[in-house]
Formats: structure tokens, sequence, C-alpha cells
């Protein structure tokens, strides 16, 4: 836990330049859009190399050109002289937008009553004004998955950029059907059922998911010769999963769960992506051999089993990654999503490598999200996501000089900032009489 204190105090110190530019660039009080000529950058594309003294031109939200010498006299020019230039982070689980406060109840919107709920959008629950949104920003994070909580089948997740007045403008193109698989270890050191509890219940539970999968395929298959059925909103959500319109994202975690779960989708003939999966380590070659990527996180956390190593949590994502797995990064977090940097920063330094940490940000989510053509690196034609920054984020010192999402220009400023700066010099002062 210490080193998690480290990296949570170094965060704030290298944030304390990053104020005062946000301060600097206080008139850019809404993001704005435009077109934009960074200069003199190295581009680290993540796809085809590091880029030396390269400018890159965003017009109309998209990346036009990349290159040494463009022309664009009618563009604002930014100096990135001495800068890094990356693709925006994607974190690939989060309940951000979805709550403000963890510890207030009434600002808590990702879980609905019951166990059947498929039909459940996150994207209509996301708060677009949440304060959790610009701080994340600023950290150089510019696209999440929001991912509800809950039941067997508690909703579906959508994938959102950090930018916009409502839901639908911060949709990002990605949208999935969650599960929660049926989980054979204990809840946590206060479940106090028997061995035989646990067993009666997870049994229970498969049973379940399996009359559940039973009557959306049955659903499909009448819906498919144009049968007309009764309105069942939760098995139509689920019937788009066997038909191939939606994946299935299922969340599972302990190494006996990962395999009956490789077992479960095995003849589903399913979109299937498997998020969580804190012992995929234990059981790497079998996900592997399945071809099933995985969202994995938080990186910074606790070993699973006390007979763990320290690192267990650390390792898990380089260990998947070496045995073939694709391997995307989460910080299964809402308050701090910001700290998605150095939980790969993390996994970097404990088996994955710089290289596919930065990959398990950017391209590896925009792969398996099917994104790959808009999101995930620095290359022309793509949705301009873009992060500057004086050296590499996943450093605590590094500096995020400027973000753009979409196009636009987001200010550097946040609530975070505004009271340091507020409380920094109090004026006009308070004096005692």
């Amino acid at each position: 836990m210490q080193s998690i204190y480290k990296t949570f105090f170094a965060f704030l110190i290298a944030l304390t330049p990053l104020m005062a530019q946000a301060q600097i660039d206080g008139e850019f009080v809404k993001p704005r859009s435009g077109k934009f000529l960074l200069q003199n950058a190295t581009v680290h594309t993540i796809t085809k190399g590091v880029l030396s003294n390269t400018s890159v031109l965003i017009e109309n939200g998209k990346i036009a050109q990349i290159g040494s010498s463009i022309q664009a006299g009618d563009a604002e020019v930014i100096d990135c002289s001495g800068m890094v230039i990356y693709p925006g982070m994607i974190d690939s689980g989060t309940t951000l937008g979805l709550v403000e406060v963890n510890s207030v109840a009434e600002t808590v919107d990702y879980q609905e009553i019951g166990n059947f709920t498929p039909n459940m959008q996150a994207l209509t629950a996301v708060n677009p004004n949440s304060e959790a949104v610009p701080v994340t920003r600023v950290s150089g994070v510019t696209t999440v998955m929001s991912i509800p909580q809950g039941g067997l089948f508690p909703g579906t997740a959508a994938l959102i950029n950090l930018v916009g007045y409502t839901p639908d403008q911060m949709y990002a193109g990605f949208k999935a059907v969650v599960m929660n698989f049926p989980s054979s270890a204990r809840r946590g050191r206060f479940d106090r059922r028997s061995d035989e509890d646990i067993k009666k219940d997870n049994e229970k539970a498969q049973k379940e998911a399996n009359e559940l999968w039973e009557k959306a395929k049955n659903y499909h298959e009448l819906t498919s010769k144009g049968a007309t059925l009764e309105y069942y909103p939760e098995i139509a959500q689920l019937a788009k999963v066997v038909a191939g319109e939606l994946p299935l994202m299922i969340e599972v975690n302990a190494a006996a769960d990962i395999q009956n779960a490789i077992k479960w989708v095995a003849d589903k003939n399913a979109k299937v992506i498997f998020s969580g999966v804190d012992e995929g380590w234990r059981v790497a070659d079998e996900i592997a051999k399945a071809g099933i990527p995985v969202l994995t996180g938080p990186v910074q956390d606790l070993p699973t089993r006390q007979s763990d190593r320290y690192d267990a949590a650390y390792a898990n994502a380089g260990k998947m990654a070496k045995a073939g797995v694709k391997v995307a990064l989460r910080t299964n977090d809402s308050e701090n999503v910001r700290n998605l940097p150095f939980h790969a920063a993390f996994a970097a330094a404990y088996g994955l490598g710089k290289e596919e940490a930065w990959k398990a940000v950017t391209i590896n989510p925009a792969e398996i999200f099917g994104l790959a053509d808009q999101l995930g690196s620095v290359e022309v034609g793509k949705v301009a996501n873009l992060i500057v920054s004086t050296e590499d984020p996943f450093e605590t010192r590094a500096q995020i000089m400027h973000v753009f999402i979409n196009g636009y220009r987001i200010p550097l400023s946040n609530r975070h900032i505004r009271l340091y700066q507020e409380f920094l010099e109090r004026s006009p002062a308070l004096k005692k009489n």
C-alpha cells in the first residue's frame, strides 16, 4: 500500500506546474474546436514508431496531416518543441460518469434493482457535468468505458469520450452487454457461507445463466423468422448478443471461474471479452488458447490470496501478454480514473514493458472494441484524441500541457486546480480583528 500512497503524492507534486499552466490558459473556460497545428514535437504514434521533430495538424475533429513541413496558414499554431505527443489514453473499465462520490449513495447510479437487467443502458445514466470528468482529462485519459454493476446481467456498458454536453455527444461508438460470471469464490472476508452453500449458490447462478441464454436464443430464432412477441426488453437485449450484434463483457476473476467461463462460452458463438481477470496469470495459456481478449485491472491492487506474492496484481497483465493474450488496462474506479497512467506504469515495470503498456491503454482497447480505425494511435484520418506532455506521462513528474478530444482543445482546469488556485493566495485576505 505504501507504493500506492507514494505514487499519489508524487502525482500531486507533479501537478503543481500544471496548475500554473491552467491559470495561464484560464481564458479557455470551455472546450473549443478549430484547426490546430502542433509543431516540432516527438510523436509517439504507437503503431508506426516514434517520429522526431514532427508536426500534427488537427482539422474537423480528425488528424488531418502528420509531417515535418505542414503548411496550414489559417491554423492556430501550438509550439510543442521539446514535448511529446501521444494518443489519448483509454481506460477500459470504470464507473466514471455514473458516480460522483462513492460514499454518498445519492450520487451513485451504476446499479438497477434486479438480477437480470441487460437492457439498462449505462450511457443514459452518464453525467457529462461530473466533476470527475475534467479531473480525469488533465491526466491524459480521454476515453473511458463506463460499466454498470450489480446482478448476473446488470446492463449495457458504453465507451465515452470525455467531452460533450450530453451522453450522446460523448458516446465513442462501442457498447457491450455485461455479465458477472457466477463465482465459486468467497465474496470477501465477511462471507460466512459454508463451502456447501457456496457450491449451491454457484450452481443456482449457473443454472439461471443457462436458462436466460436459452430464452435469448429462442427469442432470436423466433424474431428472425418474423414472429411478433410480447414486450420483453431484457431478453431482447441479450438476444442481440446471441445474434452477434453486441459483444458480451464477462466479469470473471478467480482462476477456476475463468476456466469455467471459457468452457461456458465455447459453444455460444458470441463475441466475448473478459474483464477483471485478477487471476488471469494462473491460467494465461488457457485464455490465450481460447482467443479471448482481456480488460484487466486495477494494477495497483492487493493480491487476491494471502499466499500470493506482493506483486501478483502488478505482474498479472505482463504474464497474460507474454502468454499471447491481448490485454487492455482499466482502473475499475470512478473518482480516480486519473491514475490510469500510473497503473500502466506499474504494469510496465512488472513485466509488461513500456511499449506494451502503452498499447494496453491505447491501440489494444481500440482493437478489442472494434474502433482501431478511429482511436488508439496517432495516424491520419483518426479521431483527434491527443495529449501533449513534457515527457512520458507514465512518469509522475510529467506535465500534460495540452489535451485534445474529438478535435476539441480541452481547458486544463478542474475543481482540484481551481481550489488550489483559490487558496494558494487568499485575496482579499481575511484579517482577524
